[in-house]
């Protein structure tokens, strides 16, 4: 799909510029500072998405796509949460708010529908967003940064994830990585009908239960991790 990034900022074109030749899947048309210098592109060419800016000169990102008939998908940037609500009436794909990771980026990006992709009905940008987060909740996979490199994980290989001084490991079969984000984050990037935290030190893939023996969880591995008291009643609510 083709895209276009208007962004006045440079360190943020340049970060949307790696994470977009990241992933591989979206053709760059252009880079502009301002949303009049973007207008001739999206009139002669056939633009899929555009990466809008909220604050730029002369022409705020909202206010730009307002004058739209017929705007591609748009995902807004911008460093301020108060003008998401506006954005999702205006039926924006996401709303991404900086600083934001390459994680957050690729979750974005999965909510995009490809041309062949069927149009859903009778829902608002809002509904849409809801809907997403509430039941697909963030993709089957994800992507760990390690050094210069981001490693793709499938959800389903994940046993647990635990804290490890500041940082998280994510332990699979026969290996685990080390990440920088934090346990909250891994509580809502991952699909909630799968993994539960359930000890202020771990999150569990309940797919992985063996059985549950008093206080603690034994997994098909035979890795034995404890559930904390104050997890223990929601977990046994939702699992058991």
């Amino acid at each position: 799909m083709n895209c276009i990034i208007i962004e006045d900022q440079m360190p943020a074109q340049r970060i949307l510029k790696k994470y977009i030749e990241d992933i591989g899947t979206l053709n760059l048309v252009g880079t502009y500072t301002d949303a009049l210098e973007a207008m001739q592109v999206l009139n002669s060419e056939k633009i899929d998405v555009m990466f809008l800016d909220i604050h730029l000169p002369k022409l705020s990102g909202i206010d730009f796509l307002k004058t739209l008939p017929n705007p591609p998908q748009v995902i807004l940037t911008t460093a301020f949460s108060e003008y998401a609500l506006e954005g999702y009436e205006l039926n924006v794909v996401d709303y991404l708010l900086k600083p934001f990771s390459f994680q957050r980026f690729i979750q974005a990006i999965s909510k995009l529908s490809r041309p062949s992709d069927p149009k859903p009905a009778n829902a608002s940008g809002l509904q849409q967003h809801q809907s997403e987060t509430e039941n697909k909740n963030q993709s089957e996979e994800i992507y760990i940064k390690s050094g210069y490199d981001y490693i793709r994980i499938k959800t389903d290989d994940i046993f647990f994830i635990m804290v490890d001084s500041d940082y998280t490991e994510l332990h699979l079969e026969s290996k685990k990585h080390l990440s920088s984000e934090s346990l909250r984050y891994w509580e809502d990037v991952l699909p909630r009908h799968k993994f539960m935290r359930i000890h202020k030190s771990f999150i569990l893939n309940t797919t992985k239960i063996n059985k549950v023996s008093g206080n603690q969880i034994v997994l098909e591995n035979n890795i034995k991790i404890p559930i904390g008291r104050a997890f223990k009643n929601d977990f046994m609510d939702r699992f058991m």
